[in-house]
């Protein structure tokens, strides 16, 4: 007889089993000595004792009664068999393997148990890391506005940025905080794509930040999903779904409300925040587009390091080209002559720069936890929080009507994200 057994048994509830079984093969070796006293044979006479086969009697076998009398008396113990038979005979199972399937079962038990406290500590650490996300997030938009205000040379700052992540990976590496990353020839060019994308799309948005409010640039940058919608349809035949494009319809309304409203509004910050949407909506697609090979693909954190680098080493001709070597005491004394002191320009700009790159490397750290669709939710709520706290710690003046605007944009961002979630019905 094959016997399965599946139960959550405590020790004592073990005891029991074992009492019950004990007994019960007491009172069956009795009655087979008595039987056997009754009509005595010589031993060697004796012939095994067969058990009936399932189709007549298997349900009353002394086995199978003894299993449901303890499964009926026994709190958390549920039996089922499962006969096999071997030469017309039914094989026992010794108590010393049941007690073998007892200590297993308790054992998965006792590792169910303890899997609730990992999910609870990976939720802990999740929740930290998203927190941690949103405070680098806001002191990079503040100390970048307070460097941009009085420095205003944003491909200077945004190639300084860089040059501050670039030099925090190489100490990552050299440390072996993380792997280094192995390139492939057929990486390159996508990888050198994703780049100047990269590149642009933070440029554009320094230029962005040197010229309107913080609240405002991150409003206009709330049309990202448009972007990405738009993008997905024209590089990678993507459709749409109805959920989807409605949600689009509240963040160009609330975008355009806000854009009429707004105290700091100029084309040029409005036309570089927009440009930003764009770039680094077709470097999302652009990403998803040529990285398709899984076995040559490169871990997030690395391809944002990757990436970080190129942009650092692509910003450096285009600074000096176009805004010449600005880091002279003479730009430093014209920047401190507006209520900046040379010393805390240059405390601020690595403050910023370290934020820059760390807020993005969180990101990136979140995203391999998560799903985008999380991730996509959580930076709508990211998007919030920065927008609050910059208008508040700036003290910029906001509207009635500029804040429903951007209320009702960042509102069609949480609905783009929720919509997302919901898969097309097969056709």
């Amino acid at each position: 007889m094959q016997i399965k057994i599946s139960l959550s048994l405590s020790p004592a509830q073990i005891k029991i089993f074992f009492f019950q079984f004990h007994k019960q093969s007491m009172e069956s070796y009795a009655l087979a000595l008595s039987s056997s006293s009754l009509n005595p044979k010589p031993l060697k006479h004796i012939n095994p004792p067969k058990i009936l086969p399932r189709s007549s009697s298997s349900s009353s076998s002394p086995i199978h009664l003894l299993c449901r009398s303890i499964s009926s008396n026994t709190p958390g113990f549920t039996f089922s068999s499962n006969y096999k038979t071997h030469n017309n005979y039914y094989s026992f199972v010794s108590p010393k393997r049941i007690y073998n399937d007892l200590v297993v079962a308790r054992a998965s038990e006792s590792s169910g148990e303890s899997a609730n406290p990992a999910e609870f500590g990976r939720n802990l650490q999740l929740a930290a890391m998203f927190g941690v996300w949103y405070l680098l997030n806001i002191y990079f938009n503040i100390f970048n506005k307070q460097v941009l205000k009085v420095f205003p040379y944003p491909m200077t700052v945004t190639t300084f940025q860089f040059g501050c992540g670039t030099v925090m990976i190489l100490i990552m590496w050299a440390l072996k905080l993380h792997p280094r990353p192995k390139i492939y020839k057929s990486q390159i060019v996508p990888v050198v794509m994703l780049a100047v994308a990269h590149t642009m799309g933070n440029l554009l948005t320094n230029i962005s930040l040197g010229r309107v409010a913080v609240s405002f640039t991150h409003t206009i940058k709330a049309m990202e999903p448009f972007f990405t919608v738009l993008f997905s349809a024209l590089l990678l035949s993507e459709r749409p779904t109805l959920w989807v494009v409605s949600s689009l319809v509240p963040i160009v309304g609330g975008v355009a409300l806000a854009s009429f409203t707004e105290s700091s509004f100029n084309w040029i910050g409005f036309g570089s925040a927009m440009a930003s949407n764009v770039t680094n909506q077709s470097r999302n697609v652009l990403s998803k587009k040529f990285m398709v090979r899984k076995e040559e693909a490169l871990d997030n954190i690395n391809l944002f390091s990757v990436i970080t680098i190129i942009s650092f080493i692509l910003l450096i001709p285009f600074m000096f080209l176009l805004e010449g070597f600005k880091f002279t005491p003479e730009y430093l004394q014209s920047a401190a002559s507006q209520g900046v002191n040379v010393r805390e320009l240059c405390v601020r700009s690595v403050l910023a720069g370290v934020c820059f790159h760390s807020y993005q490397q969180v990101s990136y750290m979140i995203l391999q936890m998560v799903n985008p669709v999380t991730h996509a939710v959580g930076n709508c709520v990211k998007r919030v929080v920065v927008i609050v706290s910059s208008v508040i710690f700036f003290q910029t003046p906001v509207s009635p009507i500029n804040s429903l605007g951007t209320g009702l944009a960042l509102a069609g961002v949480f609905l783009y994200s929720r919509a997302k979630r919901i898969k097309p019905k097969a056709a």
